[in-house]
């Protein structure tokens, strides 16, 4: 009987740490867009709802390398963006603020983000390639 209740707690323990371990954030719904003009001043938002988008981004954003150090830019992001994620229909959105320096020179971007489980990252070309094309329209 003792080994029976020993297997229940394990496997239940199990299933909880492979479910924690999964979290993920949930569905990408909409993303806002504020690009910066020359002279550092916001244009008007655009909100990209299209699925295939929606999806692109998403999968560039997975591919955010996170390091938790601060990273000084002597000038305004190139671009904000807020992502809206459901989780559950009955509940509202959440939204992650990222702030976009776009790397010319090496064709990188640096992210930062108000996440607490993110501050800067960087982003491969490739990735960053992808950002430009949907959030520089």
């Amino acid at each position: 009987m003792k080994k029976i209740i020993n297997f229940t707690f394990l496997l239940v323990f199990i299933v909880l740490l492979v479910g924690c371990m999964r979290e993920e954030k949930g569905q990408l719904i909409r993303v806002d867009v504020q690009k910066m003009d020359t002279e550092e001043n916001h244009n008007e938002a655009i909100m990209i709802t299209d699925n295939e988008l929606l999806e692109l981004l998403r999968e560039a954003f997975k591919q955010i390398k996170w390091d938790d150090k601060v990273v000084n830019i002597d000038r305004k992001p190139d671009v904000e963006t807020t992502l809206f994620y459901t989780f559950d229909e009955n509940m509202p959105e959440r939204l992650v603020e990222y702030q976009i320096w776009f790397n010319e020179n090496a064709g990188t971007a640096t992210i930062g983000s108000n996440n607490e489980n993110e501050s800067y990252g960087e982003l491969d070309k490739d990735n960053t390639n992808t950002l430009k094309n949907i959030l520089l329209k």
